[in-house]
């Protein structure tokens, strides 16, 4: 999976913001975390959702089932604005 070419993201003052530029659908801005904002910036480029919480467990400090469950619960977040392209 990857974030749809249509949604653009931006740190502004050190907060990721993700917006959709075209398209139909989602209209609106999304103001990320830290966990988001990495999330986003790992779907870059295509990615399994294993591979997101390898990622995110080199970055964060805690057990990976929580960070699993973190992943899974923003994942679900960008399926339902369509930011997905799965």
């Amino acid at each position: 999976m990857r974030l749809k070419e249509i949604f653009a993201h931006q740190r502004i003052d050190g907060t990721l913001f993700l917006v959709a530029v075209g398209g139909e659908g989602f209209g609106g801005l999304v103001r990320c975390n830290a966990s988001a904002a990495a999330i986003v910036e790992l779907l870059g480029e295509e990615r399994s959702e294993e591979q997101l919480v390898d990622a995110m467990c080199a970055r964060y400090d805690a057990p990976r089932e929580q960070i699993a469950a973190d992943v899974e619960e923003i994942l679900q977040t960008l399926r339902k604005i369509g930011a997905l392209q799965e």
